[in-house]
């Protein structure tokens, strides 16, 4: 089974109909598991907001919710060692290492330049590549 994390750049770049949408959604819908943090409902509904659009995907009811029970210091010291990212980028990544005991079994899915570069970093395979 294939499991990626989904960062909210993909989701707010699906909903918004940008460019390679269609490429990104028949990636995405190959995958079995699609992974986040709730966090990633807040920030698509908050960019959704700011362009004046409404939610209409099901991506949000496809998503396995990543909701640690626990801080996560040890992953977000992990991800600061390998370099920076702002809050939000931080935490995703963080989460998706909490998830996954080895990067390299786990995609990780953004739009975002630098995160998608940490991501690799730290042994996750990224798309789109």
């Amino acid at each position: 089974m294939s499991s990626a994390y989904v960062d909210s750049s993909v989701i707010v770049a699906l909903e918004l109909g940008e460019p390679g949408s269609a490429e990104v959604i028949e990636r995405l819908t190959a995958f079995d598991h699609l992974l986040s943090s709730p966090l990633l409902e807040a920030e698509v509904k908050s960019a959704l907001h700011r362009e004046g659009k409404a939610l209409n995907s099901a991506w949000l009811r496809r998503m396995v919710w990543i909701s640690p029970q626990t801080g996560l210091g040890a992953e977000i010291g992990q991800v600061l060692q390998a370099g920076y990212l702002r809050g939000a980028d931080l935490w995703h990544v963080a989460c998706a290492l909490f998830f996954a005991e080895r990067p390299e079994i786990l995609t990780f899915a953004t739009l975002d330049g630098r995160q998608g570069e940490m991501a690799s970093t730290l042994g996750f395979t990224v798309f789109p590549d």
